[in-house]
């Protein structure tokens, strides 16, 4: 006697991210009118136009989406959207306090890079049917990590404010490290799924902790090394510390071992203080962190007591976008755009910006867990990883919880090599998300001599 099964299909969530996505369109539109209001006192006639366009590739995103991975991750284009609207909002009321209109600001730079950077995106969903293809790039991966790290050091490299981690062609710069980062993300996964099992056991026991041989980890460290060892001649430290975070979170992930954690704490410490002692870039940046507002503090580096200055103007509720003086910090609209944030909408406003961050972390997390292979688990680990790292550089750089270093907030700091990056490293996230929700195809038993591949309903 055969018995009825009822299935139910599974919830793709592509309404949902719809929905969510015009909610995020509506609260940029909301910030660009009262930007609007507060300089001229009236509402922008080409308010359609300008949050048209970020409407527009949001849009085509989410078409993308339905028609190459309908069971991607409804929540994580939502947040993505709403950070990169907010940074345009910020860097277009940094523009009208400079006196520059938008046909000439640098938030109209900033959205074509994003719609360079979406359309890059879509050709990777598009393009990218499978994450598990990069696992045969593995050691492609890394070498081409190292040679991007390096290319400042060639005669392309061109140096901004003491750290030549850019290269210049005619008018175009672009920072290359951006995109090393991804790769050595793809290496990391691709090597330690190989090795993790003689990671987490082969070896010898020191002081309680089991040390791996030479040979299976002398190429991650030796990549490591190559990378930290370029980077530092281009002072570069705060891609530094990115990349040793994410060796050193992979790694945990790969063996679950805490002792990883201990002993990177331990490298990064005694790193740290080798370079303190030959590098007087970084000395300059501990004394920015430890005596901020001194004489001699404020002559090197008034740009973060600046920043405090404005987040402490900001109290709470923030002056209100348009009613701050975000330009009296240096770099407002880049390396210090989260100090303009706080003043102008507060701590509860910087409290929102880092939920949504903490929002995305969250959902990049449970695409790796929900995945069935352990490149995919590693991939979206390091991946994520590599924003959740990033954003407490910066924010910790510029509140002093760490020393200062050069990088930029990920969608919301003025930056074309950054969203070109952190757009392509979503369409990844997205393409494995797809694939960690996607039902399992499973063989049909009630056909035994011809098995045909049926949907497995949850």
């Amino acid at each position: 006697m055969s018995r009825a099964i009822t299935t139910i299909t599974p919830a793709r969530g592509r309404n949902v991210e719809l929905l969510l996505t015009a909610l995020a369109i509506g609260v940029v539109i909301l910030a660009y009118v009262n930007v609007s209001v507060a300089e001229s006192g009236e509402i922008p006639p080409d308010l359609l136009g300008h949050t048209g366009i970020l409407a527009a590739i949001a849009l085509g995103v989410h078409l993308v989406l339905r028609w190459r991975a309908s069971f991607a991750d409804p929540i994580i284009l939502p947040i993505v959207t709403l950070l990169n609207g907010i940074g345009l909002v910020m860097i277009h009321r940094l523009d009208l306090a400079a006196g520059r209109d938008f046909s000439s600001g640098l938030a109209l730079r900033q959205l074509i890079w994003t719609g360079l950077g979406v359309a890059i995106a879509l050709v990777v969903l598009v393009a990218l049917r499978d994450h598990r293809v990069l696992r045969r790039y593995t050691y492609t991966a890394g070498l081409f990590a190292l040679i991007f790290i390096a290319l400042p050091l060639t005669p392309f490299g061109h140096s901004v404010y003491g750290a030549k981690i850019w290269i210049k062609l005619g008018a175009f710069t672009f920072q290359p490290a951006e995109v090393a980062k991804i790769l050595l993300a793809i290496f990391f996964a691709g090597y330690l799924v190989q090795t993790r099992d003689m990671l987490a056991l082969a070896g010898r026991k020191f002081l309680g902790i089991t040390f791996p041989r030479a040979r299976d980890l002398g190429p991650l460290v030796i990549a490591w090394l190559a990378a930290a060892a370029v980077l530092v001649l281009e002072n570069d430290f705060g891609t530094t510390l990115l990349i040793f975070g994410l060796f050193v979170a992979m790694l945990y992930i790969a063996t679950e071992r805490t002792s990883w954690i201990v002993l990177g704490l331990g490298m990064a410490a005694a790193g740290a203080l080798v370079v303190y002692q030959f590098a007087s870039h970084v000395q300059t940046r501990i004394l920015c962190w430890t005596d901020t507002f001194s004489e001699e503090g404020v002559e090197q580096c008034g740009q973060i007591g600046a920043g405090i200055m404005g987040m402490a103007a900001g109290g709470i509720s923030g002056t209100g976008l348009g009613r701050g003086r975000p330009w009296l910090t240096p770099l407002p609209e880049s390396d210090f755009i989260f100090t303009s944030i706080a003043e102008e909408l507060g701590l509860i406003g910087v409290f929102a910006i880092i939920m949504l961050y903490a929002l995305l972390v969250e959902r990049g997390l449970r695409s790796a867990i929900g995945l069935r292979d352990g490149f995919g688990k590693l991939l979206a680990s390091g991946l994520t990883f590599v924003l959740a790292i990033q954003v407490f550089v910066v924010i910790g750089g510029v509140t002093r919880v760490i020393p200062l270093t050069g990088l930029t907030l990920p969608f919301v700091a003025y930056g074309g090599s950054s969203l070109l990056t952190n757009w392509t490293l979503i369409a990844i996230l997205l393409r494995i998300s797809d694939h960690a929700r996607r039902p399992e195809p499973e063989f049909d038993p009630a056909s035994m001599d011809a098995p045909t591949q049926v949907v497995k309903a949850r």
